[in-house]
């Protein structure tokens, strides 16, 4: 599997479903899925899955949901 790709903040745009995603959540949460949005809105080719477990939350890319979309699934 190659290496992650890292994507300077200032150059990339998040959609705006993915700003607004971020606008109603904590700190943590935040810094838990920005980095998987900025790596969806670099490819823009897949939406993200945002896990919610009991004391965090994980994001990865799903290629089942479309760009531009957040889904919150519970573990």
């Amino acid at each position: 599997m190659p290496a992650a790709q890292v994507y300077p903040e200032g150059m990339i745009q998040l959609p705006a479903s993915y700003q607004e995603y971020l606008a109603r959540q904590s700190e943590s949460v935040i810094n838990a899925v920005r980095p998987i949005l900025m790596q969806s809105a670099a490819d823009k080719r897949h939406g993200v899955r945002v896990v919610i477990h009991p004391h965090d939350h994980q994001a990865h890319l799903d290629e089942t949901i479309p760009f531009g979309t957040v889904i919150e699934d519970i573990d």
